[in-house]
């Protein structure tokens, strides 16, 4: 009986107690919110922190992110949607710019690039356009590497490629013929 008692109890205690599920994320109380940011070519929605929201973009990668949200002093996990469209235009601006910013050149993804022989940091399609054009440079030049990238699939770094990296059904192992005795 006492069980019984006991089980009424935590059952009662389960019904007043508030929902502890997770909270949906709402948009903020600023007015000016935007529930849709544009960042470099990337639609980001608004409830997403700027440090998230910047390594969305192509080229970016979190230490750059957390380099932009230092040099501009800004709350990196404030949402994205809280920012007017002049401090989205000024990260943009690091983002693509860091020089000007004093950034440590280990940062850029393109040092001392091929046709001007300046560091360089691309985003987006930008860096897009950049790596295909050096693809098509070497398969011009026709070095090794070249010569892999224009043969479709193959391995360009010199990884194995006995088993892996294979493409199509499995052959499987084919048994040999049995050669009849006489």
């Amino acid at each position: 009986m006492a069980e019984n008692a006991v089980a009424e109890q935590k059952q009662e205690q389960v019904k007043s107690e508030p929902n502890t599920a997770k909270p949906s994320r709402k948009a903020s109380s600023n007015p000016d919110f935007r529930n849709l940011v544009r960042i470099i070519d990337v639609d980001v929605p608004g409830e997403v922190s700027i440090f998230m929201a910047l390594t969305r973009v192509k080229g970016v990668s979190f230490m750059l992110a957390n380099a932009v949200s230092n040099v501009l002093k800004i709350n990196r996990v404030e949402q994205c949607g809280n920012f007017s469209q002049q401090e989205i235009e000024k990260i943009e601006d690091v983002m693509k710019h860091p020089d000007k910013y004093n950034l440590p050149k280990w940062l850029f993804n393109r040092r001392k690039d091929r046709d001007t022989g300046e560091d360089l940091h691309l985003v987006g399609s930008d860096l897009d356009f950049a790596k295909n054009m050096d693809i098509r440079f070497l398969k011009k030049i026709r070095v090794y590497r070249g010569s892999r990238h224009s043969k479709g699939s193959k391995k360009v770094r010199g990884q194995k490629t006995r088993s892996s990296g294979r493409k199509g059904s499995s052959m499987g192992v084919a048994k040999k013929k049995e050669v009849k005795s006489k």
